[in-house]
């Protein structure tokens, strides 16, 4: 493949009056110069110009069950082709991948990829979809959507794991080729949001709002709850109202548990009874799907009917162990519908990761 990735030109970025350039991308609003780099430390000033640094290069793929981006109601049981790159445009100090989303270390990245030959790997395997997920993928929003292009053109799905904090204008045309996205809302307070990843919480906000009001993106929501910063239950009743009241009681939202990582190692763990209390506020709160994540919760995983509570499809971790959703996505047994995307029986990959090393002489 050519070797475009140190030097690919970058969208989304406008001169100054004082000779610096400013990336658009996100509302950080980077200014730079000549050989400075953005906070994401991928999109770079050379010259008159954006690059970004990272195009066609990947800190890894590896094929994964839909269920662990999370989404529980996009093609259940599927198989998933997923990779990142590195680098991210937040800085979460209780980051759980810090070691690829912080890394200033090119040489991590070790797979290089065109968009089509992903694609053409995703086919191969079998997968129903392709995930840009492991760090986010609106900082190498080129390849993203380069990539997603080929995918739509052998029939594969596209999913976005983000953060969601992009502005409007490259929000627009990243999502315009995607099929499904799962965003991070990391809590329901700008003072969270600035103290612990540097950024804001009303991008996040309207970028959940332009998915549900203005797309056909199949949206699902994550929370990771951290004891005694994020997980009380006034903020949780109040995001949990926001969503119903802003997007509606049909979209899937995830609790999932901290783990001490990175820069915030003084937080203990997420106690189960946490994810299920919050997952109960969730459901108080008129909220259809709510689910707990990365605890064995057998309950907190299942998705039920909201009109007659029928138990519609029930997971163990990431294992469907019974598929009842009808063909058209109606429960079977009363006929409501069920928001998502489904087919006619569930996928059977089960809970395997299986590393993959795309051939570069494609």
């Amino acid at each position: 493949m050519n070797d475009f990735t140190e030097h690919y030109p970058g969208r989304w970025w406008h001169p100054l009056a004082d000779g610096r350039i400013q990336c658009d991308l996100c509302p950080r609003d980077c200014k730079l110069r000549d050989g400075q780099r953005g906070a994401c430390f991928v999109r770079k000033r050379e010259g008159e110009q954006m690059v970004l640094t990272t195009y066609g290069r990947s800190s890894g793929f590896c094929i994964d069950p839909i269920e662990k981006k999370p989404l529980n109601h996009f093609h259940p049981g599927s198989a998933v082709l997923s990779f990142g790159t590195a680098g991210c445009n937040l800085a979460c100090k209780f980051c759980q991948n810090w070691d690829i989303s912080k890394s200033r270390d090119m040489d991590r990245l070790m797979d290089q990829a065109s968009p089509e030959q992903i694609a053409l790997a995703a086919q191969d395997a079998g997968c129903a979809s392709v995930a840009f997920t492991y760090n986010d993928p609106v900082i190498f929003a080129e390849y993203a959507i380069d990539t997603a292009l080929a995918c739509q053109a052998r029939g594969i799905k596209t999913v976005a794991v983000t953060s969601g904090y992009i502005h409007a204008e490259p929000r627009r045309e990243f999502y315009a080729v995607m099929d499904a996205a799962n965003v991070d809302l990391k809590a329901f307070t700008d003072d969270f949001y600035y103290k612990l990843t540097g950024a804001h919480l009303q991008p996040v906000l309207d970028t959940l709002a332009y998915l549900h009001h203005e797309t056909q993106v199949w949206t699902e929501i994550t929370t990771l709850l951290i004891p005694g910063h994020n997980d009380s239950n006034g903020e949780l009743k109040a995001l949990c109202k926001w969503v119903h009241e802003e997007l509606g009681p049909d979209v899937p939202i995830h609790f999932t548990a901290f783990h001490p990582d990175f820069k915030l190692l003084d937080a203990p763990p997420t106690p189960p009874a946490t994810l299920s209390r919050a997952r109960q506020i969730a459901r108080d709160q008129g909220l259809h799907y709510a689910y707990t994540g990365n605890v064995h919760d057998a309950e907190g995983g299942t998705t039920c009917c909201p009109g007659c509570g029928e138990e519609l499809i029930v997971r163990d971790w990431y294992r469907i162990l019974d598929y009842r959703v009808t063909a058209d996505g109606h429960c079977p047994q009363c006929h409501t519908p069920i928001a998502g995307r489904f087919g006619p029986y569930a996928g059977a990959f089960g809970q395997r990761r299986i590393p993959v090393r795309l051939n570069p002489g494609l």
